[in-house]
């Protein structure tokens, strides 16, 4: 019985206007944390690609406020607004879920602290557990992920506690592509670098604000080139390795330059 006290002396005494209210609230947050996830990345792909990016990292940061202002005018409706009433319900719906729902509330908590220090943002290309794709949203438990076939992986955030998070551009526009081209050594390197050069460079996806570099390296099987650029847009990136791939190896055919046949590549 006295327990039971206890637990009303904390709650506030309820009617119709404070049910309505805290429903009201709830579908406030609901409504607008739904047009925000809807507008914001429609409104992204109107500005400029340099912009897009930052505005669609807003979206996680915005979400969660929606959430604590909703909380927040919930609780003193809830609870009566006493600072010792308050510490009592937060401790004991801390303890419940801390052991209801431990792997739930760390892939909160984590979600949380990836809001924070963001290691991904909506619009990043990103490799989490051998699933590379492009970060689409991110809720508070899971980010969603769309790989380059085309298939939707979600993943909880807790994955930032003790695995690599490879970030391909971090929120920028920048994504660095390779090309990678095996040729057998009896040809003129100097030639071949500036003819790939020439190919990244001419290359209707390539930013021409970033470096164009080709990597030269000698195996034991032949020469190994690695032509590196950036395109405009890191959506293009398989466009665009597919191009200097397809241009560099008519170009480098056109100069008679033998290529190593797979065998040898295996073989090492």
């Amino acid at each position: 019985m006295g327990n039971d006290n206890t637990l009303l002396e904390l709650l506030s005494e309820f009617n119709m206007v404070s049910i309505f209210t805290v429903l009201f609230i709830i579908g406030s947050a609901w409504l607008i944390i739904f047009l925000m996830e809807r507008f914001i990345p429609w409104f992204a792909e109107k500005v400029p690609g340099r912009k897009r990016l930052l505005i669609l990292s807003s979206v996680p940061f915005l979400r969660l406020l929606v959430m604590i202002l909703a909380v927040g005018l919930i609780i003193p409706i809830v609870i009566k607004p006493t600072l010792q009433n308050l510490v009592a319900i937060l401790g004991v719906a801390g303890l419940a879920l801390g052991f209801a729902f431990k792997d739930y509330v760390s892939s909160l908590i984590a979600g949380i602290v990836t809001i924070y220090e963001q290691p991904y943002r909506p619009g990043d290309w990103v490799k989490i557990d051998g699933a590379y794709g492009e970060v689409k949203s991110i809720g508070l438990r899971t980010l969603k992920m769309v790989t380059p076939d085309d298939t939707v992986v979600i993943i909880p955030h807790t994955k930032i506690w003790n695995t690599n998070i490879f970030n391909a551009n971090s929120g920028h526009r920048d994504l660095q592509c390779i090309a990678d081209f095996y040729l057998h050594p009896a040809h003129d390197a100097g030639k071949v670098r500036q003819k790939l050069y020439d190919v990244a460079l001419t290359s209707p996806y390539t930013m021409l604000e970033k470096p164009v570099v080709v990597m030269v390296s000698e195996k034991p099987w032949g020469t190994h080139y690695r032509l590196k650029a950036y395109p405009v847009d890191g959506r293009d990136q398989f466009r665009f390795i597919s191009d200097m791939t397809v241009r560099g190896k008519a170009a480098l055919t056109r100069m008679d330059v033998k290529w190593v046949s797979q065998s040898c590549l295996t073989s090492f």
